[in-house]
């Protein structure tokens, strides 16, 4: 793509014409070349193409043809070859300077001439000169050639200057720049073949004009010299010979002419691609203002713009070049000093000179015409569905303006259906609604034989409706005889009574328009004729010529009735003679006319017995019928096969026989799903799971019904027909289904509305009302199921799929939401809410709209939903504003709610910043339902659903009634005030519909103010519901009571059924329109999974009981789980940091002695990161979508960022500083180490000579060394103290033994009980309980009984008490078991004991002073005064001796590993026998090479590679550590995001291993098991991606000894360049690695005697490439690694970052927080709750774990027992302590997870805690469904 697009960039085309001698041909002419040679021949010119700073420049020569023809066809011919094989950017008027010929001055009118006035944007003038000094006398000859200035002037001022040879880079580089500027500012790139062959067209008809008036002119002289003989013979003699000729000639004028009309419409024309419904659906770039006029080029877009809102002012569109010609009417000569007459004056005839006025005014007729035949078939019907609601005649035949072929479009009149009043055979007026193909009416037919003074239309239009054009005639705004594709069109309307007085006449009729003289049109006329009731022919002269015509005749001879009217005849209506009427026009009062016209047609058509309907017009054969095109007709046959199964059966049982799965079934799981979430007393997870399979089991019926045979054939239909078939089948099959319901429901109806009024009549009579109630219940229910339409079978289809996925069957029904989704895209609505329910089918629209995403990719959209009163018009208005299809005929309101797909334009979508729109239409609020009065909160509920959808909502109120705007205004701002407390900001627009024309524009001002005040008073009112601090409506949400609030007028202008739309109306449409339009701009929408996930959110929380509570829950935990996941990032990039920093400071401390490190140089380092985190944060806050919902936590996590910032900060100064301490302690020890050190290098120098002479092997060497190394180490150490090594387990040991037998002691330790001590679930075994009551559990138990009589249904079955894991503490003492507080009470013990413990030895100074003998004793005495002052503070029990004993050694367990880890560091570093044994090898080198001969330079370049070599490794483990953590939070799923992220991941691994230890340690230790888990995390990455853990290594080793070589390097330079000693070389050296290495300046005796530098440079240069090698070597597999000589471990690392967050447990269930952020303020919170048995709660004094979750128990009325208080779990806050910090919310999730791992652990879980899940904890049986699949797989809602 991009490719394509640089190319287009750098081509140009330019054409280049003018005089030549203005130009220099040669070889050195950059744009031109070389002359042609020979006679320059047009029709050969090619284009040049040439290559011109960097653009690829073609280059047409058309220099001196203004010289030549201009009308040639050859020149046209090459024009149009040229033009189809290139874009022309720009033309090139080529003039040289001062000398401007008669040719050169008329060059811009011939370009204009023959390329039209759309030429001149593309054009610019080129002024060429001979000598350079002439270039700057350009200003001068403008301003003293007022010609040329002018030329300029047409150009758009644009000129250039060159030289004639044209040879200079510069100048052409700049004149291309000029080009391209032209370009980039013109609205069309370049000059078209389309632009072109509009200017040829226009050029030809002028010239053919123009010969005609020249031809006739010179006929008319020629015929004055003739004798009358000499004309008739020759006019006999040339009829023959020119008849056809002439014919010919006209045709392919006509044709031109069409062809023109065409192009001008920027139509392709009806032969070639179509104009299809989503064309033109789509929300365009075109004008949303009302504009009385428009471009030519804007005809087609406007007017079906303003079809599609169902304005009938659609056909009286201006042209706006028509209009600015009109301005120009000849007012009288421009010459005001020549005096004239008034005679001369009026009979001046004079014309337009061109006739291009007439020319270029494109009748309105032939605007809808063009439309018409080169639209799709869809498209067709669109369009006259819309002709037909704005009362408008509909085209009936159709010739073919190209071939004359006749066409019957049948197809697009069938969505149309008319209402209109009859009366029965009663008598009775009834309403009667028919499709109107099968209407079957009198038709009356008009023709013309001949021109006639008067129109037959506007007869046509005055007979059926004064008030309103139905059909267009000649006086209509826009009319003008150059109408050229309405002749041989006959239109049909008709009239609809309303039973009223003012009726024309009393029953249906149609009337036909033949345009057009009829003498021409036989076809037409001939069907006419034969379907017509009556004929009415008007006549203008009533000669012989035209009283003789054959078909004048047959039509007076035929016995049908027919009417001739002569508009040239004074004769007054004669009455029937045989039928036949006649009546004169002359001097006829018009008002008589039609009264004795409408007499003879009421006569006629009430006695004559033949009909008329389209269907059985459709059934002549000659005619041509849309219908009977292949895709039509097999989608018509595949409707029919459906009827066909429907046929035989009453409406009200089809749906239960053909779509039963939303039958009984279905109601019943709906009524189900809402009980789910309104659970109340006790054994609610039992009632739950009793539901759940319930739900189940009628899925499963659902499912056992299978597919009906209707249901398996519309399936089989549209997965088996192409894109155009399946459109014609739904369309087909919506149509037939109207006509098949209509007339049954309306009886419905009818029969509803009587035995409603009965009820009304009989109210005081309660025996008989009870009955008509009942009566009228059960109509309802038969009118419901009655309703049958295709959005049924759409949700047969939904409901057939849900059953498929819930019992997972039937995988081939998984493709039924592709289906929908290509049924959406083609047009037709999803519905949302089922109508009938009440209720959304969720799992179905998520899977169409996950298609749709398939389909579309994750589109970006906004949601416009409408709100308002049944029937107030809301289908309507979306209908009229967007030409949608929601249904609003066939007798249905809209029920539930549906949502169509409106397509943005490529235009549009930049400046919207959208794809689509979604439109959802709902049901009425306050709509009184088929089985009742809706109630209050079921309105609310659906006006919390419509508003919560939309990022913008219509209300819509229907007049101006106070108490209907009072009711369902303060629905609407209450379910704005719950969008405002969930943090969503919806916009919304106040519709009033139906108002008053005279008093609209009143509402301006004080209505506004007026509605304004209701709304406010509507807010308190709300406000006090909601419990919500708001007094003005504008505190809720964003609102401009001046532009949110719109008036439009009643929708129809007149009474229906003839009365056309409003339009006012329409344009109070097209306001709201431009108004949405704008809103939309600023708003940045949703994409469909967002839209999806809110859908979800909304349904779900509507279906609890308090939506706000659980709205906002679950769309700021999704919020607030990716601000988490940010955060993460935002704190690793600080870590990995400070990490860094850390490593850089701490090797400059170690390497120098006297450093202090500030915090100001800790910060500084980190500046650059902390900048771009917090960068990062304000770009979060700022651009999210949901920025508006993440404010609340801006500040917090600012700061948040900052504490740690700081934290880092300082815990890196403070390890540091320790890191000095250290030194300095050891600066004594440091100096004996160097001390001892210079004299092992002279021992072994001196050793080394002492045996340079002998010849000995290098094993003889090393028996030497050995045999002296002992004695100098002991000699040299023999002062300093020895170190001996610790036994802290036998401290341990003897320090218990003795307070206990050592047995004993000995016995516990190996029964390793002391290792889970903290995780024991039940502590009996430990506690000898004492001979009496808990006083207080009596207090207790009676409280509960009180509570028990209160309120008997919470707590028939008893409570949770906290903790009380045992049985009840009312039995004897000789019970093993404790309470559930005392087990926790020790718990809690346990725990602090061992926190305390851990404080206490971190804050020993083993590390300095080693590890001391005191130290086991401390805390053993520790832990003793612990137990005792427990054991002193409760008088349940005492405490055995084996609990003491087991604490103690689980807290020493702990201390040992410390104390050893710390000792071992303090030996390193004080032992110096231990640290000179190590330099051993060393030395041994050191004496080789002496022995060897090596110089001291060789010897000591050896010393410091040596000394280097470990340092090197040591950097590269330490920068490996960095880059591992970082890898492994990259790439290690279980690292990367936020707290649930690895939650999840932790069960997933607990899941798989399926190990109950591990399990009870993660729900009593989580913290601990967490970094376990990190720990087992890290080594499985590291062994299966050793391969890149190694590499890593390497990389950094290999970047650690560049870095060294480099500071050798610089070493070298630098002691060379200052002619330093090895000192300084050291010292420049230790310089540059001081932050790269840990590295102390090397001491040698010797040193001194370095001298040879580039040698010393050489041999470290050589050991280190060497040491890389065996460094490289040495890292082979994983194992190889060190793991103690990473200074800080990489899991260390993860474990810093992942578990720095909250472990705080819920207080019942032991689920912990998953905030990610440490002491994080607000409640706790966490995705999922467990059931309270798995952390051993039990019902109260019973043994009977729970199973019921406390989410659960949130929003039920049990009750639980903590601190001594009985407590309802809805108020478990009031508890205090670690309850009030917690928020649970309600959650009827199903939670697969805990329930699978309480069967799964059953019996583990009853023997831990020594309790049963038994009776009130019996698991359901629905648990033991679950699979360990299903578990995993739930996590991922975490």
């Amino acid at each position: 793509m991009s490719n394509k697009m640089d190319q287009k960039t750098c081509d140009l085309t330019v054409v280049l014409f003018g005089n030549s001698s203005a130009v220099h041909f040669g070889d050195e002419n950059i744009l031109l070349g070389k002359a042609p040679t020979g006679n320059a021949d047009f029709s050969q010119t090619v284009p040049e193409s040439r290559k011109i700073s960097g653009h690829r420049v073609n280059v047409i020569n058309i220099l001196d043809l203004q010289e030549n023809e201009l009308y040639l066809d050859s020149v046209d011919e090459t024009i149009d070859r040229l033009f189809s094989e290139n874009e022309i950017h720009s033309f090139i008027f080529v003039l040289q300077l001062g000398q401007l010929t008669d040719s050169d001055k008329r060059g811009i009118e011939w370009l204009q001439k023959l390329f039209g006035e759309a030429v001149l944007p593309f054009t610019m003038i080129l002024l060429t000169y001979e000598r350079e000094e002439d270039s700057d006398t350009i200003v001068d000859e403008l301003k003293k050639n007022p010609l040329l200035e002018q030329l300029v002037e047409k150009c758009g001022d644009r000129f250039y200057t060159c030289s004639k040879s044209m040879n200079n880079q510069s100048e052409m580089k700049v004149l291309l720049e000029k080009i391209d500027l032209m370009v980039s500012e013109n609205r069309q790139p370049c000059y078209t073949a389309e632009m072109f062959s509009t200017a040829s067209d226009f050029r030809k008809s002028l010239r053919y004009t123009q010969s005609q008036e020249s031809g006739n002119n010179s006929h008319e002289q020629q015929e004055i010299t003739k004798t009358p003989h000499t004309q008739t013979a020759e006019k006999t003699k040339g009829e023959d010979t020119h008849k056809t000729d002439d014919t010919q000639q006209s045709n392919e004028e006509t044709k031109k002419h069409l062809d023109q009309l065409f192009t001008k419409l920027h139509l392709k024309g009806p032969q070639k691609e179509k104009l299809t419904s989503g064309d033109v659906l789509q929300i365009t770039a075109q004008p949303l203002a009302w504009q009385e006029s428009c471009k030519e080029k804007e005809l087609v877009q406007t007017f079906l713009q303003r079809l599609l809102l169902m304005d009938y002012r659609a056909r009286n569109i201006t042209n706006k070049e028509t209009a600015s010609e009109a301005d120009h009417v000849q007012s009288g000569s421009g010459n005001k000093s020549k005096k004239k007459s008034l005679s001369s004056f009026i009979n001046n005839k004079r014309v337009s000179p061109t006739g291009a006025t007439e020319n270029y005014s494109v009748h309105p007729m032939d605007v809808q015409m063009a439309v018409f035949h080169c639209s799709d078939s869809f498209l067709k019907q669109l369009i006259v569905t819309k002709l037909s609601q704005c009362q408008y005649a509909l085209p009936l035949l159709v010739p073919d303006p190209f071939t004359g072929e006749i066409e019957f479009p049948l197809w697009t009149f069938r969505q149309i259906r008319r209402s209109w009043k009859t009366s029965d055979p009663t008598g009775n007026t009834t309403s009667k609604t028919e499709s109107i193909c099968e209407a079957e009416t009198p038709m009356v037919a008009f023709f013309r034989f001949g021109s006639i003074p008067s129109s037959k239309s506007k007869l046509i239009n005055d007979l059926i409706n004064e008030k309103h054009d139905m059909f267009f005639h000649r006086d209509c705004s826009g009319s003008s005889r150059n109408r050229l594709l309405m002749d041989g069109v006959v239109e049909i309307a008709w009239y609809f009574p309303s039973r009223k007085s003012t009726d024309h006449f009393t029953d249906c009729v149609a009337f036909c328009n033949l345009h057009g003289d009829a003498e021409t049109h036989e076809k037409q006329l001939e069907i006419l004729t034969e379907m017509s009731s009556v004929n009415v022919v008007v006549l203008g002269d009533q000669d012989d010529d035209i009283l003789s015509k054959d078909m004048l005749q047959k039509l007076f001879d035929c016995q049908k009735p027919v009417v001739f009217i002569l508009c040239e005849d004074d004769s007054d209506f004669s009455d029937k003679i045989n039928l036949q009427y006649k009546i004169g026009l002359k001097n006829k009062n018009k008002s008589d006319l039609l009264k004795d016209l409408k007499h003879i047609i009421k006569y006629c058509t009430s006695n004559s017995p033949s009909t008329f309907s389209l269907d059985k017009l459709g059934k002549i054969k000659e005619l041509t019928k849309d219908e009977n095109y292949e895709g039509c007709q097999k989608g018509k046959d595949a409707a029919m096969q459906i009827m066909t199964l429907l046929e035989g059966t009453e409406l009200s049982e089809l749906k239960e026989s053909s779509l039963p799965h939303q039958g009984k079934l279905w109601r019943e799981w709906c009524k189900k799903k809402k009980e789910l979430h309104r659970l109340q007393g006790p054994n609610l997870e039992t009632q739950r799971s009793e539901i759940r399979a319930e739900m189940k089991n009628l899925r499963e019926e659902q499912h056992k019904l299978g597919l009906s045979k209707l249901m398996d054939l519309f399936t089989h239909t549209l997965k088996t027909s192409d894109k155009n078939e399946k459109s014609y089948f739904l369309k087909w099959l919506g149509i037939l289904l109207d006509n098949f319901t209509t007339d049954e429901l309306s009886g419905f109806h009818s029969a509803h509305d009587q035995t409603w009024s009965k009820v009304l009549d009989l109210k005081g009579q309660a025996d008989k009302s009870e009955d008509m109630k009942n009566a009228n219940t059960q109509l309802s229910k038969k009118l419901s199921a009655a309703a049958f339409g295709i959005e049924h079978i759409f949700r047969e289809m939904g409901q057939i799929y849900e059953a498929c996925m819930a019992v997972q069957a039937r995988k081939n029904d998984f493709s039924l939401p592709k289906l929908a989704a290509e049924s959406m895209l083609s047009g037709h609505p999803l519905e949302l809410m089922d109508g009938d329910t009440g209720h959304v089918p969720l799992d179905w629209v998520s899977a169409v709209l996950d298609e749709l995403i398939n389909k579309l990719g994750d589109q970006r959209v906004f949601v416009l939903s409408v709100l308002g009163i049944q029937s107030s018009g809301k289908s309507t208005m979306l209908n009229a504003m967007f030409g949608l299809q929601f249904a609003v005929s066939a007798g249905r309101c809209t029920r539930g709610a549906f949502m169509q797909l409106v397509k943005v334009s490529d235009e549009m979508k930049e400046e919207l910043n959208l794809d689509y729109i979604f439109v959802v239409d709902t049901e009425g609020l306050r709509s009184l339902e088929l089985t009742g009065i809706s109630t209050r909160q079921l309105d609310n509920g659906l006006a919390t659903f419509v508003v919560g959808l939309g990022n913008m909502t219509l209300i819509n109120i229907f007049g101006e009634n106070p108490a209907e705007m009072q009711d369902i205004l303060q629905i609407v701002v209450q379910a704005f005030m719950r969008m405002k407390k969930v943090s969503l900001n919806p916009r919304c627009m106040f519709v009033h519909q139906n108002v008053d024309e005279l008093t609209a524009a009143d509402k301006n001002v004080e209505g506004r103010k007026c509605f304004l005040d209701m709304l406010d008073k509507m807010t308190t009112l709300a406000a006090e519901e909601e419990d919500f601090n708001a007094k003005h409506f504008s505190d809720i949400i964003r609102f401009d009571v001046r532009s949110d609030v719109s008036y439009f007028a009643q929708l129809w202008e007149g009474s229906p059924p003839m009365a056309p739309p409003n339009p006012l109306y329409c344009e109070n449409i097209q306001e709201l329109k431009g108004k949405i339009i704008s809103t939309i701009s600023l708003n940045p929408g949703v994409t469909f999974s967002q839209f999806k996930q809110r859908l979800s959110s909304l349904w779900n929380a509507l279906l609890d009981e308090n939506f706000v509570f659980s709205f906002r829950n679950t769309l700021e935990i999704a919020v607030y789980r990716r601000l988490e996941h940010e955060y993460s990032k935002w704190t690793w990039s600080l870590r990995s940091a400070i990490l860094g920093t850390e490593n850089k400071l701490h090797n400059r401390v170690t390497n120098e002695d006297s450093i202090k490190i500030d915090e100001e140089d800790i910060v500084e380092s980190i500046k650059e990161t902390k900048t771009d985190v917090e960068t990062s944060i304000k770009k979060f806050f700022d651009e999210d979508r949901d920025k508006d919902i993440l404010i609340q936590w801006r500040e917090r996590f600012q700061v948040k960022i900052s504490e740690l910032c700081s934290e880092l900060v300082q815990g890196t100064k403070r390890k540091l500083d320790e890191v000095i301490r250290l030194k300095k302690a050891r600066k004594e020890v440091d100096s004996k180490k160097r001390m001892y050190e210079n004299k092992l290098f002279k021992l072994s120098k001196e050793l080394a000579f002492n045996l340079k002479n002998r010849e000995t092997d290098e094993d003889a060497l090393q028996k030497e060394f050995e045999d002296v190394w002992s004695t100098w180490v002991n000699e040299l150490t023999s002062d300093t103290p020895q170190f001996a090594d610790i036994n802290i387990w036998g401290d341990v040991t003897q320090i218990l033994s003795e307070s206990y037998e050592q047995t004993f002691v000995t016995e516990r330790q190996h029964q390793e009980i002391y290792k889970r001590i903290d995780a024991l679930g039940n502590y009996s075994d430990y506690v000898i309980l004492k001979n009496q009551e808990d006083p207080g559990q009596e207090d207790l138990q009676s409280r509960n009984e009180c509570v028990e009589e209160e309120d008997k249904n919470a707590c028939a079955f008893g409570q949770f008490n906290q903790g009380e894991k045992c049985s009840p503490a009312e039995e004897s003492s000789s019970t093993t078991t404790v309470t559930g507080e005392d087990n926790n009470s020790l718990s809690v013990l346990i725990r602090d004991t061992a926190e305390d413990i851990k404080a206490q030895i971190r804050s020993k100074s083993i590390a300095e002073h080693g590890y001391s003998c005191n130290y086991i004793p401390e805390i053993i005495s520790f832990v003793k005064d612990k137990v005792t002052k427990h054991e002193s503070n409760t008088s349940n029990y005492t405490l055995r001796k084996e609990f003491t004993v087991d604490l103690c050694l689980s807290v020493c367990d702990f201390a040992a590993d410390y104390f050893a880890e710390q000792h071992k560091e303090f030996k390193e570093a004080y032992d110096v026998r231990l640290y000179l044994e190590r330099q051993k090898p060393q030395y041994f080198n050191i004496f080789k090479d002496y022995c060897s001969g090596a110089t001291s330079t060789a010897v000591f370049g050896r010393v410091i590679v040596e000394t280097l070599n470990p340092s090197i490794v040591q950097a590269a483990y330490d920068q490996t550590a960095i880059d591992l953590s970082d890898k492994m939070k990259c790439d290690v799923p279980a690292f990367s995001g936020n707290k649930s992220n690895q939650e999840k991941h932790i069960l997933t691994s607990l899941a798989e291993e399926e190990n109950f230890e591990n399990y009870i340690e993660y729900i009593q230790k989580p913290k601990e098991y967490c970094s376990r888990f990190i720990k087992k995390k890290v080594d499985e990455y590291l062994y299966k991606e050793k391969e890149k853990v190694l590499e890593i290594m390497k990389s950094n080793i290999s970047s650690k000894v560049k870095r060294v070589m480099d500071a050798v390097n610089e070493a070298t330079e630098e002691v060379k360049r200052n002619n330093g000693d090895a000192n300084m070389w050291l010292q420049h050296l230790s310089r540059k690695l001081q932050d790269e290495l840990q590295l102390q300046e090397k001491s040698c005796p010797e040193q001194s005697e370095v001298l040879d530098f580039d040698f010393l440079r050489e041999i470290v240069i050589a050991g280190l490439t060497s040491s890389r090698s065996e460094n490289n070597n040495r890292f082979q597999d994983i194992s190889d690694l060190k793991w103690e000589m990473f200074r800080k471990k990489p899991e260390d690392i993860l474990m810093e970052q992942l578990c720095r967050c909250c472990w705080a447990q819920c207080p019942f269930c032991n689920a912990i927080c998953t905030n990610t952020l440490e002491n994080h303020s607000g409640d706790h919170n966490v995705r999922f709750h467990r059931n309270p048995g798995i952390n051993g709660w039990s019902f109260k004094f019973t043994d009977n774990l729970g199973i019921d979750f406390c989410t659960t128990f949130i929003s039920s009325k049990v009750h639980f027992c903590a601190n001594g208080k009985v407590l309802s779990f809805k108020d478990y806050r009031e508890a205090g302590g670690e309850y009030a910090k917690w928020n649970i919310t309600p959650d009827n999730s199903e939670m697969p997870y805990w329930k699978w791992f309480v069967c799964r652990f059953q019996k583990d879980l009853e023997n831990h805690y020594k309790k049963q899940f038994t009776k009130n904890g019996e698991i359901p049986n629905g648990w033991w469904d679950y699979t360990k699949e299903q578990a995993i797989e739930s996590l991922k809602e975490l």
